[in-house]
């Protein structure tokens, strides 16, 4: 196969041969061809696949307020009144997400003293099915918290030996009420296995702040800098700028990322400035049509185009930035090594019709096709049986 008058990420414009499952050759472009967009294959660092609802009839979301606990509750109520299993639920998912271009991603899948294993068990079935298609990257996600769900460190402990690749947190202070007590245990677990740790903080302000001040020391102390991640930080948004820069350079001397999906209503962290001071930065799509948000489709370059509109990013070299947060930013933190378009990698594309990188991310136009291993597996949106 070859691909005529490709426009890169980088701004050069190629054809690209594709050869044996690889890109085999970058030659001079086609004249008089039309203009296309070839990207790498889109990632999607947080994702929930356990959760989604996609495939069911609508479920109207039931929680009683706009707190963390108040969306943990009335997702025990829809949970408890599902008649579908989530591997049902999370392959559809996966098979729109791919369609869209999105080849890898990193699902947080929960586990708590309810639930036990079970979620996990699904979600690993789901990633055997679609293996050699998309990879999934599993976090062990304590959605009730640890100190306050007994029993939930065992079960995560559990987990870590059974397939999950990093250990979860959410909120210490928020939800746990302990930070101390809540980063013993998921930095424990972490270093009894081997793993990384990916840990939901949506506490805001100072008290936000002094805990992802506390994850990065910890995460030096442990010798775990750059398998550290933590998701959504809406804390990094919602204090001075100086404040948040001092906690910039801690947490990239430290080697940790930070997530952002870039929120509808909680602050966005200042994903530019933590980018300069050298802080590993990526985004994720976050809830799908679940019993947290009805919103979400799945389709990352539409979220970047969203992280853009938040972020009031109108620069060209802005929105390629935003372009990387799905890309080769979340490939990094992924620890995805056989990623990108040289000669000799992997022929794993995305193709859209637009004339630059920024056109792609601010209009995000159809797929025009999706290739996987030199494959067509998705062409105009739908994927190719």
């Amino acid at each position: 196969m070859i691909l005529r008058n490709a426009t890169l990420a980088n701004g050069t414009r190629h054809d690209i041969e594709l050869k044996d499952g690889r890109i085999s050759a970058f030659l001079p472009p086609s004249k008089d061809e039309p203009s296309l967009v070839v990207l790498p294959p889109l990632v999607d660092g947080h994702i929930h696949l356990d959760k989604t609802l996609l495939g069911l009839p609508w479920v109207p979301n039931r929680a009683d307020g706009n707190t963390v606990s108040d969306r943990i509750e009335a997702e025990r109520r829809v949970r408890a009144e599902r008649s579908v299993p989530e591997t049902v639920t999370g392959a559809n998912l996966v098979n729109q997400v791919m369609a869209s271009g999105t080849l890898h991603m990193r699902t947080h899948v929960d586990i708590d003293n309810r639930l036990g294993l079970r979620n996990l068990n699904s979600i690993l079935e789901v990633r055997e099915r679609f293996r050699g298609l998309v990879t999934i990257e599993i976090v062990a996600f304590p959605q009730s918290g640890i100190l306050r769900s007994p029993g939930t460190a065992a079960l995560l402990d559990e987990a870590a030996a059974s397939g999950a690749d990093l250990i979860g947190g959410l909120d210490p202070v928020g939800i746990d009420g302990d930070l101390a007590g809540h980063l013993d245990s998921v930095f424990a677990i972490a270093a009894r296995h081997g793993k990384g740790i990916d840990i939901h903080l949506h506490d805001g302000g100072e008290v936000g702040l002094a805990q992802i001040d506390a994850i990065a020391e910890r995460t030096v102390a442990g010798g775990l800098s750059g398998k550290v991640a933590v998701s959504h930080a809406f804390a990094l948004g919602s204090v001075p700028l100086d404040t948040a820069k001092r906690t910039a350079d801690r947490l990239a001397r430290a080697s940790v990322a930070i997530m952002s999906h870039g929120p509808g209503a909680a602050t966005m962290p200042p994903l530019l400035m933590l980018r300069d001071h050298g802080v590993r930065v990526f985004a994720g799509s976050d809830n799908i049509r679940d019993a947290w948000s009805p919103f979400g489709n799945g389709d990352m370059l539409e979220r970047a185009m969203l992280i853009g509109y938040r972020g009031n990013y109108r620069r060209d070299e802005e929105l390629a930035f935003t372009l990387d947060l799905v890309t080769t930013n979340a490939a990094k933190v992924l620890g995805l090594e056989d990623y990108g378009l040289r000669v000799g990698g992997p022929a794993d594309l995305v193709v859209v019709e637009a004339d630059t990188v920024a056109e792609a991310v601010a209009t995000r136009p159809g797929r025009k096709m999706v290739i996987k291993a030199g494959r067509v597996v998705a062409r105009d949106g739908a994927l190719v049986s």
